[in-house]
């Protein structure tokens, strides 16, 4: 396994040759392979040069999710490598049934707290990554009918090189759901942004809510992208999340072991590598609305979010947002991705940019197996606006 991390641009050789494409090589490996320390150090040399970066692939995020709910090692991680250096990785598991269907497939692993599926490939290396992944997927078919990718970003340099690799393979693909969340992207500073995102009415209501909360006690805004009290301020988020309907419904992240042990060993792996941005909004020392960041150059992905309750009248949750604008000003972040449901009630009011993300099916295989693979996609879209290549 190579330790050497890809910090070139790949292409060009010394003295202007003409460009050479790199050797790759795709191969699935136990997850539990990639969990020492010369391989997280090249994985996380990778995500720093990620074409789209990707916070719950990378090593912080993802090997505490497979240790959360993979304890069996069933998940794959398919390295493709170029010249011997980690030049992609996503998560893999072959699936014998496909949503409601029994229909067994290839797939990029997800759960509930992950909220992005792109695979983490260098940037220069897109169209090479796709064609090794597409070879592995067809070499390795066996009983699977097709390739399933989830929570895919429908635009950017990744999913442009996925289109052309399709198109030029001839390759059938569908995009079976697609879906538009919101994201924050704009030249605009805070102030002009909530001015143009929020109706001087609502404006005006912000400013009560913050005075007459103020009128409570010390009111207090903290921002901290730093490591330091990071454990007190994950038990404290944890305690917060809990108090509300979210631990009357049992889905608050303490509500269960792993859900507790991947958030807490998430966000300290982000704090330790500087890709932890977290937000605290206090009244009189305690936390009444607190927000995690994860900061990955050039953009960053609005994590986890809890309020207070008790306070829900003052908007707690809003005003850490009109906060959380500042983005729109921290050097080397773009856009934040808002890892919000499509039409959330709040953030989509709020941020008015849109990401659309979607599901994509990919054919493998033979001539026999693709052939299944079309009637399948079409039978899902029924024909309509399916095809991607």
């Amino acid at each position: 396994m190579a330790s050497r991390p890809l910090h070139r641009e790949i292409g060009a050789q010394a003295g202007g040759d003409a460009p050479r494409l790199p050797e790759m090589r795709a191969q699935a490996v136990p997850w539990r392979e990639m969990t020492d320390n010369a391989s997280i150090t090249e994985w996380d040399a990778l995500a720093q040069w990620a074409a789209s970066p990707n916070p719950f692939f990378e090593s912080w995020f993802l090997l505490p999710a497979l240790e959360a709910f993979d304890p069996a090692g069933r998940v794959r991680l398919l390295r493709v490598t170029a010249d011997g250096n980690l030049a992609g990785l996503i998560p893999i598991a072959r699936e014998t049934r496909y949503y409601r269907h029994k229909l067994p497939q290839w797939c990029g692993w997800t759960h509930a707290n992950c909220f992005l599926g792109a695979p983490l490939v260098a940037r220069g290396l897109e169209r090479p990554f796709w064609r090794a992944l597409f070879a592995w997927a067809d070499d390795h078919a066996r009983g699977a009918l097709f390739l399933h990718l989830g929570a895919m970003p429908l635009d950017g340099a990744l999913h442009e090189a996925l289109g052309v690799v399709l198109a030029e393979q001839r390759r059938a693909a569908a995009l079976v759901h697609r879906e538009e969340r919101a994201l924050l992207r704009s030249a605009l500073s805070p102030d002009a942004y909530l001015e143009q995102a929020l109706t001087g009415k609502k404006r005006k209501e912000l400013r009560r809510q913050h005075n007459r909360l103020s009128e409570l006690g010390e009111l207090r805004f903290e921002r901290r992208d730093d490591a330091q009290g990071i454990d007190q301020w994950i038990e404290a988020f944890l305690r917060l999340e809990a108090a509300g309907w979210k631990g009357k419904a049992g889905s608050a992240l303490a509500a269960q072991a792993d859900t507790s042990a991947l958030f807490e060993r998430a966000l300290s792996g982000a704090a330790q590598r500087g890709r932890l941005e977290r937000l605290t909004l206090s009244l009189n020392g305690a936390p009444i609305a607190m927000l995690a960041n994860f900061i990955t150059p050039p953009g960053a992905f609005s994590f986890k979010t809890a309020f207070d309750e008790d306070y829900a009248r003052f908007s707690p949750g809003v005003l850490l947002q009109r906060e959380n604008l500042a983005l729109l000003e921290r050097e080397g972040i773009e856009w934040c991705d808002s890892c919000a449901s499509a039409g959330h009630p709040m953030i989509d009011h709020f941020w008015r940019e849109r990401r659309a993300i979607g599901r994509i099916s990919i054919a493998i295989g033979g001539g026999v197996r693709r052939s299944v693979f079309r009637a399948i996609a079409w039978a899902e879209t029924r024909g309509n606006k399916g095809n991607i290549a």
